[in-house]
C-alpha cells in the first residue's frame, strides 16, 4: 500500500427527518445567542420559519446571498452582523447561501451553523471561492468550516427534479475528483465510491415535483459523503474549469458542474488508470459517457451554451486556466482544454465516447 495522509476534518452532523428541530438546542450548546439566519431571497420564506423557531436567539435574517458568493454581498451583510451584534449564523440553503457564511465567518471567525437544501456539498468543507471584477477566486482556511451540519431530509423534499438532479451531478463531480486528487487517501477513495454509487442510483428516483422518498434520503446522503471529500482532498482541472467559469459569465454553480464533469474525466482518463477502474466498477465500461447520459436522463443541461456562455469565452476560459493552473494527474495544454471546452459548450459526448 502507498504512503499517505488523511485529514477528514470535523464537524457535527445531525441527520434524518425533522432535524432541524434541533436546531436552538445546538445553538445553546455552542453558547450562541444572537445568530444571523442567511439565505438567498428564494428561500426567505424557509429562513423566516427557521429564525422563528429559534426564538430570541435570532436576530435577524438576510436573504440575499447569490451565486458565486460575490464580494459586495458579503459587505453588505458585514454591516448587518455589526449592527445587530451577532455571535452566530445559520445558513439555510445550498451553497449560496453557505457561501455567504463562510465568507462572512473569513472575516469574522463567527461560529457556523448550517442546514443544507441541495447536494452541493460545501457545508462539509473549509473551502470557499468570492467573485469580484468577474473572477472568482477560492481558498481554504480552517475557521470556515461549519461547526454543525444540520441534514433534514424534509428541506429537500420540494426541491424541484431539475434542481435536484443538477446539485446531485454536481456532488458526483466533487468525489469524482476526489478518486484521482494529488493526495487522496483510501478512506477518502472508499467514501467518493460511495458517494458515487449512491448519488448515481438516487437521481433516476427523484421524480415529478416532491420525488421519490427513499431517493431523497439517499441523495442527500451521498451528498455528505461527496461533500467529505470535496473537503478533505485537494481540487483538479474540474474545480478550475468550474470556477473559471462561473466567475467570468455568472453561470449556475450545479449545471456547469454537471456539463463539464463527463469531458475532464475523458481529459484525464489516460492518467488515472485506477480511478477508471473503481468508476467503471459503479457505472459501467465508459464512465465519462454514463455520467453524460445519466445528466441527460435526469433533464440536466449537458451544453455551456444552454446556460448562456458565449462560443467566443471558451479562449477566454482555457487562457485563464493556464495562467493559475491547479494541480491536474494529465497536464494542461491548451489544444486539449479548448477542445474540451468546445464540446462542453455545444452539449457534444464526451472525447472517451468516440475513441477508437
Amino acid at each position: 500500500m502507498r504512503t499517505f495522509t488523511c485529514n477528514l476534518l470535523p464537524s457535527r452532523v445531525l441527520f434524518g427527518s425533522g432535524m432541524r428541530n434541533h436546531l436552538a438546542d445546538e445553538l445553546q450548546t455552542l453558547g450562541l445567542q444572537r445568530v444571523l439566519v442567511l439565505s438567498t431571497p428564494g428561500r426567505h420564506t424557509l429562513a423566516r420559519s427557521i429564525a422563528s423557531n429559534l426564538g430570541v436567539r435570532s436576530a435577524g435574517i438576510y436573504a440575499q446571498a447569490a451565486m458565486h458568493a460575490p464580494v459586495a454581498i458579503t459587505e453588505a451583510a458585514l454591516r448587518s452582523v455589526a449592527a445587530l451584534r451577532i455571535d452566530g449564523l445559520v445558513a439555510v440553503g445550498g451553497g449560496s447561501a453557505i457561501g455567504l457564511g463562510k465568507a462572512i465567518a473569513a472575516r469574522t471567525s463567527l461560529p457556523q451553523l448550517v442546514l443544507p437544501t441541495t447536494y452541493a456539498g460545501s457545508e462539509m468543507t473549509p473551502i470557499f471561492g468570492e467573485t469580484k471584477d468577474g473572477v472568482k477566486a477560492t481558498r481554504a482556511d480552517p475557521k470556515v468550516q461549519p461547526r454543525v451540519v444540520v441534514y433534514d431530509v424534509d428541506l429537500t423534499l420540494t426541491l424541484s427534479a431539475k434542481t435536484s438532479a443538477a446539485s446531485g451531478m454536481n456532488a458526483i463531480a466533487h468525489a469524482v475528483e476526489a478518486l484521482y486528487a494529488r493526495d487522496h487517501n483510501p478512506v477518502t477513495s472508499l467514501l467518493a465510491s460511495e458517494g458515487i454509487r449512491v448519488m448515481a442510483r438516487a437521481l433516476p428516483g427523484i421524480t415529478g415535483e416532491q420525488g421519490e422518498g427513499a431517493a431523497r434520503f439517499d441523495a442527500l446522503y451521498g451528498a455528505w459523503l461527496c461533500g467529505i471529500c470535496l473537503g478533505s482532498v485537494g481540487m483538479a482541472l474540474h474545480h478550475k474549469l468550474c470556477h473559471a467559469l462561473g466567475g467570468a459569465f455568472d453561470l449556475p454553480h450545479a449545471e456547469t458542474h454537471a456539463i463539464v464533469l463527463p469531458h475532464v474525466l475523458a481529459y484525464n482518463w489516460p492518467c488515472i488508470p485506477e480511478a477508471i477502474d473503481e468508476l467503471q466498477a459503479i457505472l459501467g465500461d465508459d464512465p465519462a459517457l454514463a455520467l453524460f447520459e445519466l445528466a441527460g436522463r435526469a433533464g440536466v443541461p449537458r451544453a455551456l451554451n444552454l446556460l448562456g456562455m458565449p462560443e467566443a469565452g471558451i479562449d477566454l476560459v482555457a487562457t485563464r486556466t493556464l495562467e493559475n493552473p491547479y494541480w491536474n494527474p494529465r497536464p494542461l495544454e491548451y489544444a486539449g482544454l479548448r477542445s474540451l471546452l468546445q464540446r462542453a459548450w455545444a452539449g457534444e459526448p464526451p472525447a472517451s465516447a468516440s475513441r477508437e
